[in-house]
């Protein structure tokens, strides 16, 4: 099995905090976006990944750094890591062909942007499997249409009269990835674009023309990271998420805490700091943080930040960040200073 993951994207949604860190490697619950995207599809699919393949974006943005990350996320799961590189944005089909040399037999394909709980068994008859969610307004997604066989017959984008709530969120399976490869390919050459981008969607409708079945797969959870509130409220849930599991150690056995208290779930990374304050529920805060005289809740911050005097609720502060106030719901950037 090979995960394909899309990642060229800047995030523009997550700005300030994508200027300085592409939003696949900001950190949630304590891991980056990608690092928990991959772990969890890898722990559904049950079977060995032989490679991970990312396409990234310009090396001046997604760097030595970045590759050497995803290389040793591929590396802990048993894998082989291939780094291509989309140097245009010409849509969700044209990065997916830039990693050609390894679309080829049984894949996954999930943009680096939400995160999942899910529980359940590839269909051994389907061709693809289209991970859904089930939502209550169907009318802003893109959705599927299933038939009495429950086969995905058709997508819809946006749909103004009822098609289905299932809503697709952007994890794909293939039994042969090289059939959606020869597919797109043929939207390539033929040029077929939407809003001036070629699409995955154009090459899996190929698919369905031919008669190839694809069956759902609905997620228990679908948790995006696609801006500022979101990604908190995605922050919260992963953070209870890990609790009710018990398997990862959400604080540090080096926190120093004087006279302070961690409301629970909280992540707290290595070397932090607590004096005076109150954390939780609800809380990331990375590695090497000083935290003085303050409450916070509901929040996601970022490693070597120092915050004194606050009272914080629905907040997300970056790296490095210097903060000395009493606003609450704040989004600040990497290297900021509020003094």
């Amino acid at each position: 099995m090979k995960i394909i993951v899309p990642m060229a994207g800047r995030g523009s949604r997550l700005r300030p905090h994508s200027l300085t860190v592409p939003k696949p490697l900001i950190p949630v619950a304590g891991q980056p976006i990608v690092h928990r995207l991959v772990k969890d599809i890898a722990k559904v699919l049950k079977q060995p990944i032989e490679e991970i393949a990312f396409v990234l974006g310009d090396p001046a943005w997604f760097g030595d750094d970045v590759v050497q990350s995803l290389k040793e996320l591929a590396e802990g799961l048993g894998a082989k890591a291939s780094i291509y590189r989309q140097d245009q944005p010409l849509g969700t089909g044209h990065a997916i062909m830039c990693a050609k040399p390894s679309l080829s037999g049984p894949a996954v394909i999930a943009y680096a942007d939400t995160l999942i709980r899910a529980e359940f068994d590839l269909d051994p008859n389907a061709d693809s499997v289209i991970w859904t969610k089930t939502v209550d307004n169907p009318e802003a997604y893109g959705v599927v249409k299933i038939n009495e066989n429950e086969e995905i017959v058709e997508l819809v984008e946006k749909p103004q009269t009822f098609v289905s709530n299932q809503a697709v969120i952007g994890i794909y399976y293939f039994k042969d990835v090289a059939v959606l490869k020869e597919k797109l390919q043929q939207v390539l050459d033929e040029n077929v674009t939407n809003g001036g981008e070629y699409q995955i969607n154009d090459g899996i409708k190929r698919m369905m023309a031919e008669g190839k079945v694809f069956k759902t797969g609905t997620v228990d959870e679908w948790m995006d990271c696609g801006n500022k509130a979101i990604t908190v409220e995605t922050n919260g849930k992963m953070l209870q998420f890990l609790q009710d599991d018990n398997k990862e150690q959400m604080i540090a056995s080096s926190v120093t805490l004087d006279n302070a208290e961690i409301i629970q779930p909280c992540y707290i990374g290595e070397n932090v700091v607590l004096t005076d304050t109150i954390i939780g529920p609800n809380v990331s805060i990375g590695n090497d943080c000083v935290i003085d005289n303050s409450i916070i809740k509901n929040s996601l911050i970022q490693n070597h930040t120092s915050i004194k005097n606050a009272n914080l609720d629905d907040a997300m502060i970056g790296n490095h960040v210097k903060y000395n106030g009493n606003f609450t719901s704040i989004s600040i950037g990497d290297y900021s200073v509020l003094e």
